[in-house]
């Protein structure tokens, strides 16, 4: 996969924070050399947060977002802070820029705090320090910048460079299970919602993973899997599924061979496994009425049949034997007041990155609440769970340890 072809969810995100008229989006175009924000003396020239998926040398891809000033006003401003706070669950790599003829303000404190709190790497920028006689002392995560001049912008480069070496990790969606020479077996459904002419990303994404460990990928959908298998010499190492065919495939597939899903590998890849497995005895604990919010990371055009909105709840409903009330978000929606919630059932989360997945789940536990996603919620209501699990026998030691 190349630079321009990474997805979003795969790039190092880097988002400059700041007030109003500190010169944010200047910064943003010197870094990027390109015109990506609106440059004003107007303060609150950036109204929303202004995202850009680019390759940045020598940092590689990278998402860059444009936040409004922190010190916006009105109705209007409250609602753009707040959106540039649900920023920060995504941000990987924070730029706080300061207008440096002014100093700190109360609200840069204030992020400087978030930043810390939450171990984000951040970065100082001292900005428009050509009005200055002398500029600041700067400290070892600070620099001094011009966006007039150029000076300094060439530094912040090379220090977003060196934290994006720390922020980006070698995880791996399922090669470090597989060794060179293995043959994996994907079945994926063709149903409505698939889309025409294409695979999803989690798909995708997975093959390529396969093949990078030099391993042999072999796919074929549910209705075709039995006659793939027998067509195979050997037995394949591993059958990773859809989860909405998790049922009809266990069915087919001998048990001396691993079976688990593409939502369970991208459980561990994006968050965290053993918390939303954990979640997943919340399902046989439902009563009637309580409040189940189903919450997917993308927004898509849902069709007769929606797993998030159709399938799940029947099978959430024939699992528990009663009818929960449900509550559906998707995208950027992530309900605020979590603990009006038994459970939140959320989907694989191919389309956010490790770091907002991470804080949806942590989110979620501190107010109190189970999370699960939906391939571990399907495998349990299937009687699977422990089965799907095999390929990961540290979780389920784990699991076994917390349930005793």
């Amino acid at each position: 996969m190349g630079f321009n072809d990474t997805t979003n969810s795969e790039r190092i995100h880097i988002a400059f924070f700041g007030m109003r008229n500190a010169g944010k989006s200047s910064l943003v175009n010197a870094v990027t050399g390109q015109d990506l924000a609106v440059v004003s003396d107007v303060k609150g020239t950036t109204t929303d947060p202004v995202k850009k998926a680019m390759e940045l040398l020598p940092l590689g891809p990278v998402l860059i977002i444009d936040t409004p000033g922190v010190d916006d006003e009105g109705e209007l401003g409250a609602l753009r802070i707040k959106k540039t706070e649900g920023i920060l669950a995504q941000t990987e790599i924070a730029v706080l820029v300061v207008d440096a003829s002014r100093g700190l303000s109360e609200q840069d404190e204030t992020l400087l705090h978030q930043f810390e709190d939450r171990k984000l790497p951040y970065i100082l920028v001292w900005n428009k320090v050509d009005l200055l006689d002398e500029p600041p002392k700067c400290k070892q995560n600070e620099v001094c910048v011009s966006t007039v001049t150029g000076d300094g912008v060439h530094k912040l480069k090379e220090m977003l460079g060196a934290l994006s070496k720390q922020a980006g990790t070698e995880k791996r969606i399922v090669a470090d299970l597989l060794e060179s020479g293995d043959v994996v077996v994907l079945v994926i459904p063709i149903d409505a919602s698939a889309p025409k002419g294409r695979l999803i990303l989690p798909q995708q994404q997975t093959i390529r993973d396969i093949l990078d460990a030099g391993c042999t990928v072999v796919s074929c959908r549910d209705t075709e899997l039995v006659q793939a298998l027998e067509t195979l010499k050997q037995n394949p190492k591993l059958v990773i599924t859809d989860s909405q065919a998790f049922g009809r495939v266990s069915k087919d597939v001998p048990e001396d061979i691993l079976l688990t899903s593409f939502s369970i590998l991208f459980a561990r890849y994006k968050g965290e496994l053993l918390p939303l497995v954990q979640g997943a005895a919340k399902l046989s604990q439902l009563k009637e009425g309580d409040r189940v919010l189903i919450s997917e990371g993308c927004t898509h055009h849902r069709q007769c049949g929606d797993i998030g909105t159709v399938k799940l709840p029947k099978w959430i409903e024939q699992f528990a034997g009663i009818k929960p009330e449900y509550v559906f978000t998707s995208g950027n929606e992530f309900s605020e007041n979590l603990e009006q919630y038994a459970l939140v059932v959320h989907c694989g989360g191919c389309m956010l990155n490790e770091k907002e997945m991470k804080h949806r789940i942590q989110t979620s536990r501190a107010a109190g609440v189970p999370v699960v996603n939906y391939g571990i919620a399907i495998a349990q209501m299937h009687g699977i769970l422990k089965r799907s699990l095999e390929v990961f026998p540290e979780v389920l030691a784990l699991l076994d340890e917390s349930q005793s």
